[in-house]
């Protein structure tokens, strides 16, 4: 949704504070009358969170949950600043933030001016990492060390120290937009996904491009989005022309490949919006804007389970390594599924617009969803584990 049509939709709303608030009165909801009593429609839609964070006042993008606080998470959006806070209390310190390093020590946060910044669990900015000459698009840690891994607009990725903010490679070869990347999970290999419909394997070390996988069979559009296996031989990747790939990294040969399942009334495919390989089971998952979450069966490279959303899906997240999913969607709904069976189990509700980003606390109890209303929301998911 443009910022435009986000600004139309909020005009003619009224917004009061405490100050305007006369008196408070304790409702029986026994004595409510029935809607079909009288004319009158009861249409607020009911709000399923434990604890609503609303310190933003613009969009959000991105939600991270620390790796070692189970109630400390990171909110950033369009409103150039981010949040640092605790779930079921305020806010702290105003942090622009996006990842959390592995022994959730420090936070990263990328920015549409090219410039990486690292702060600390209080808020104290530590420092300001230079050097990419467009915005940057995504940032990740190492697996296991204080090392900054982030993609840029201007085709680069770069890496740096991030306790001496040492630049320590940059790794040049896209022919546009570094859309998404990461780490393999051992450390030992890098991955990345562009907008020229490419994906390449590099060394951290050498920052040598080792494969390029492009064309046929592969992606015929830009990427979206990426997830490599836990035993970092494989990545999956989706794309804006609809279809999802599994790469093998040691080789760089494509070894899976599906096509879009729908497209749009344009005939064009809608985009896969996130994909993203199961922990303990042999299953990928893709989310796209055809509304569908489709359940694949990596060994038989066939769709276990094809789950249908009214709109779009945006974004998911596993609960841990579960059989449970949470998928984020353009209606505003956040929906667990059991993979096992290919069901939803839950819906929870709230949101007012599109959810962007979802993310789960460590011990599990949490999913923290961020949405274009303005809002991150707090859901109870310890039942699902």
């Amino acid at each position: 949704m443009s910022k435009a049509q986000h600004e139309e939709e909020e005009q003619g709303e009224v917004f009061l504070d405490e100050s305007d608030i006369i008196d408070e009165v304790d409702v029986d909801e026994e004595e409510l009358p029935d809607a079909d009593d009288d004319d009158t429609e009861i249409n607020e839609e009911p709000d399923d969170s434990i604890h609503i964070f609303t310190g933003h006042t613009g969009e959000l993008y991105a939600v991270a949950c620390n790796p070692t606080d189970p109630v400390l998470v990171a909110t950033g959006g369009g409103d150039d600043r981010g949040f640092l806070w605790k779930i079921g209390h305020g806010h702290t310190d105003s942090v622009a933030s996006l990842a959390f390093s592995n022994d959730g020590q420090l936070l990263s946060s990328g920015g549409f001016d090219g410039l990486v910044k690292v702060w600390d669990t209080s808020g104290n900015l530590k420092r300001t990492l230079e050097g990419p000459g467009g915005g940057i698009e995504w940032v990740k840690w190492h697996p296991k060390g204080h090392l900054i891994l982030a993609g840029s607009e201007d085709c680069t990725v770069w890496m740096w120290n991030a306790d001496n903010g040492n630049c320590l490679n940059v790794f040049s070869g896209h022919g546009a937009s570094v859309t998404c990347g990461d780490f393999t999970p051992d450390g030992k290999t890098i991955c990345t996904g562009s907008e020229d419909a490419t994906f390449r394997v590099w060394n951290p070390r050498s920052g040598e491009s080792i494969h390029v996988v492009r064309g046929h069979p592969y992606h015929t559009q830009g990427l979206t989005c990426l997830s490599i296996s836990s035993d970092s031989n494989f990545a999956v990747t989706g794309s804006k022309d609809g279809s999802f790939h599994i790469v093998n990294i040691t080789t760089g040969k494509v070894v899976s490949s599906w096509a879009s399942q729908t497209s749009s009334t344009e005939g064009d495919p809608e985009s896969i919006e996130c994909a993203s390989f199961a922990t303990n089971f042999p299953w990928a998952v893709s989310g796209g804007m055809d509304g569908n979450l489709t359940i694949w069966d990596v060994q038989n490279s066939s769709p276990r389970f094809i789950c249908n959303h009214e709109e779009g899906v945006t974004c998911l997240a596993w609960l841990g390594a579960s059989k449970f999913l949470a998928t984020g969607c353009c209606d505003g709904k956040v929906r667990l599924w059991d993979c096992l069976s290919g069901e939803c189990v839950e819906t929870f509700k709230g949101h007012e617009q599109p959810i962007q980003s979802l993310s789960v606390s460590s011990n599990l109890d949490f999913l923290v969803s961020v949405s274009m209303d303005g809002s991150a929301r707090v859901f109870e998911i310890r039942h699902f584990h």
